[in-house]
């Protein structure tokens, strides 16, 4: 029997308010919105993950499946810890159109939203794991899904990594996933921006929305998805909320 479903909105990106995001937010949905003192980025995304953390974690032990919507990917640190402080050792699912597995050295900007993959499963940058207690994440429980665009470095880092990486999101219909919950987070730019547009850091090509929907249609259908983070679409892009009804519907194929 699939568990009962607490949502969570953390309506930020990077440490930064995306207001846009809060008319998300429906009747009986946690929504994270403290005022974060002044500090590096990496301190305010610990203060603002920390009751993401305790939400996860709280849902966990009530039998309930969390599941965070926010503006990056980083957000999924604060799912992590809160996974841990339950005692659920999941399987990763992290579908994006990035690796999100560089590392200062591997990065060519250093955007720190291309890092926390590699965060939490102990590489480069560990301020804000640190600061969550978060323990390194095994990478041999980590399956990378399109990651179509990855930097050198970071191409090089995941190839010689123990992630699974699979390059078309299809293959997961095939794939005999091992055991235990799942967790699956889903950066919405693994779309095709033909279905999806409204995102920051756009790569062409991608699956449809179409075949994601099969895929999670698959996911569900395992009765095995323990907890979900959805990093969401730039709403400023998206005039229309075509963007966000693809994204929502998405997960809606997933969670119900």
């Amino acid at each position: 029997m699939t568990a009962a479903t607490d949502f969570a909105l953390t309506p930020f990106f990077l440490a930064e308010p995306q207001p846009g995001l809060l008319p998300l937010a429906a009747a009986g949905w946690t929504v994270h919105r403290p005022q974060l003192a002044p500090g590096t980025t990496e301190a305010r995304l610990v203060e603002l993950y920390r009751p993401l953390a305790d939400g996860v974690a709280a849902a966990l032990r009530r039998g309930r499946r969390p599941v965070s919507v926010a503006g990056d990917c980083c957000s999924a640190l604060g799912v992590a810890a809160g996974l841990q402080r339950a005692d659920c050792q999941p399987i990763l699912i992290w579908f994006d159109a990035h690796g999100d597995f560089n590392t200062p050295e591997t990065s060519p900007g250093g955007f720190l939203g291309g890092m926390p993959l590699a965060m939490l499963t102990g590489r480069g940058e560990q301020e804000i794991p640190q600061g969550l207690g978060l323990s390194s994440f095994p990478e041999e429980r980590v399956i990378l899904t399109d990651a179509r665009d990855l930097d050198p470095g970071e191409g090089a880092a995941v190839a010689a990594s123990a992630v699974t990486h699979l390059r078309r999101v299809e293959d997961l219909l095939e794939l005999a996933l091992p055991d235990g919950p799942l967790w699956v987070h889903f950066d919405v730019d693994v779309v095709d921006t033909e279905d999806l547009p409204a995102v920051q850091h756009p790569a062409p090509g991608g699956p449809t929305a179409a075949t994601v929907a099969r895929v999670f249609r698959h996911l569900a259908a395992t009765g095995r998805v323990a907890a979900v983070s959805v990093s969401t679409w730039e709403p400023d892009l998206d005039a229309d909320g075509r963007s966000r009804d693809v994204a929502m519907g998405l997960l809606g194929e997933l969670v119900g």
